[in-house]
């Protein structure tokens, strides 16, 4: 991204009975090191858990992370507002997130993915049998930004974030 954060741990929110959630949280922990950090979690069982969870974090982080965690997602506009008011970024997982107010994503492009999918049910509408289908992923992300949100966190990207980038305003 070409942004800078002091520290080494990066901060996620999560709802704990999200098997989606659970999983991702397992992989950022497993690769974080390898990219310098660590991953510090708070997992919730409700929305009205948010809001406290954000408190926590804001006193120690110098960003956050959000995931396509339901609940979380759903409250983001409590993490947004909380962030906004200490001036540390929060991080979206898709296009969506960043249009409601996170700096940056880089993640999967939906667009795309239903493409890829459009073609597999066409295979199958034509008689291939989905047992002899091979897996497949989209190989891809999008990178989105949200140039207000930066502007407020006084944030740049590089040059090179800005040629790759999709800007959502």
């Amino acid at each position: 991204w070409g942004i800078a954060f002091e520290g080494d741990t990066r901060h996620i929110i999560y709802t704990t009975s999200e098997a989606n959630s659970v999983s991702t949280i397992e992989t950022y922990k497993k690769e974080a090191p390898e990219y310098g950090f660590e991953i510090e979690t708070i997992g919730i069982g409700a929305e009205a858990e948010v809001a406290q969870a954000a408190d926590v974090l804001l006193e120690k982080v110098d960003c956050i992370s959000n995931m396509t965690d339901n609940t979380v997602v759903s409250a983001l506009a409590v993490v947004l507002d909380k962030a906004n008011a200490k001036n540390i970024p929060v991080f979206g997982s898709e296009e969506e997130q960043v249009k409601n107010g996170c700096l940056a994503s880089a993640g999967l492009d939906y667009i795309e993915l239903g493409k890829q999918a459009g073609i597999m049910a066409a295979k199958v509408l034509n008689g291939e049998k989905i047992s002899s289908m091979p897996y497949e992923t989209v190989k891809e992300s999008k990178m989105t930004i949200n140039n207000e949100a930066a502007q407020k966190l006084g944030i740049t990207f590089g040059d090179d974030v800005l040629a790759k980038a999709v800007a959502v305003n």
